[in-house]
């Protein structure tokens, strides 16, 4: 506790200079009277015009049922019908294989060192290398990247995207959002303005034509980048590119696409992986268990193995840059004491 000791002469002190002051009151000439005070009445303001909220309602209704005649005649198609069905197809395969499970894999068991070899694996790797002024899918080593300023996510809808489905999405990637910000630490937001994180929901049709709106998203996008996700082949359902300056293994930018025919589960699937992928674990391996980031589809969604990975890719001893040998002994520390954690 604080304690404040009064000086014990102090009181003499302030009645002296009281007294002092007192004296010289009588000689100073008497203080000038106040200035007048204007008491005219302020102009009456106008009266605000009256919000009709009935006509507002009626407004937006027909601004919806507009948007949702658009995305019905886009989304029909003879392209994105086509591709609706496939992916529709795909998921009830999967499903029926036993795959895209719902469930946190519990039953799998972690060690220390797995989740160390899956994080090397999964974040200090790219999935595909350029190649030519092409991309190739090669494993590839790189080093630790992440994002150090706030993660703003910006969602642009299609306009075969109709309403509801639209409302759906952005409750999910905001849901989501927050689970990233939660988990890693990192601020990870929603955000309706300019963002650094754009995540395209496009069909088809809108996809091979999104080459002008990626050129104004990420002035200087290589022409490589731009020609994949115009051209994603049919297998892929989703992907993320994400950005640095330079050199740099800060990320500043990134873009996620989306297929917009994407049936319920796999579209939920894409944006837990791609939004985690654009957080920094940019690769996938055969052999994370359980994880979202293996391309055997055996999971849907983000597991509690991959939460660690996003602890691990954050965690303040780790530092952009860091090349495999540097981070591992780091990670491998890491690992151990989250896992003792929930031990």
């Amino acid at each position: 506790m604080l304690q404040v000791r009064r000086p014990r002469a102090g009181l003499p002190l302030a009645v002296t200079l009281a007294a002092a002051l007192a004296g010289c009151a009588a000689e100073l000439p008497p203080p000038p009277p106040p200035p007048g005070i204007d008491s005219t009445a302020p102009p009456e303001k106008p009266d605000l015009p009256r919000v009709d909220q009935a006509a507002l309602r009626r407004e937006r209704a027909h601004g919806a049922r507009d948007a949702n005649a658009r995305a019905r005649a886009a989304a029909a198609s003879p392209a994105s019908m086509n591709m609706r069905n496939y992916l529709t197809g795909i998921e009830e395969a999967l499903i029926a294989r036993g795959k895209l499970r719902t469930d946190q894999g519990s039953e799998i068991a972690l060690s220390p060192e797995k989740l160390a070899d899956d994080f090397i694996r999964i974040a200090l790797y790219d999935e595909y290398a350029r190649d030519g002024g092409r991309l190739v899918a090669r494993d590839t080593p790189a080093p630790l990247r992440r994002w150090q300023r706030p993660v703003q996510l910006r969602v642009e809808f299609g306009d075969s995207v109709d309403t509801g489905q639209r409302s759906r999405d952005r409750a999910e990637i905001g849901s989501f959002a927050a689970r990233i910000q939660r988990v890693s630490g990192h601020p990870v937001s929603l955000t309706g303005a300019e963002g650094n994180f754009a995540v395209l929901i496009v069909n088809e049709d809108e996809r091979r034509a999104i080459g002008p709106r990626l050129n104004s998203l990420v002035p200087g996008i290589p022409d490589s980048d731009v020609n994949a996700l115009s051209e994603l082949a049919p297998q892929n359902y989703c992907t993320v590119f994400a950005y640095s300056q330079g050199n740099s293994a800060v990320y500043v930018q990134a873009v996620a696409l989306i297929r917009a025919e994407l049936p319920p589960r796999l579209r939920r699937s894409c944006i837990h992986e791609e939004l985690a992928q654009g957080m920094g674990l940019a690769n996938d391996s055969p052999m994370a268990r359980p994880s979202i980031f293996n391309d055997d589809e055996e999971f849907a969604y983000l597991t509690r193995h991959d939460e660690l990975l996003l602890k691990i890719l954050y965690d303040a001893r780790l530092q952009p840059g860091m090349t495999e040998a540097e981070a591992r002994p780091i990670v491998l520390q890491i690992a151990r004491e989250l896992l003792a954690i929930e031990a």
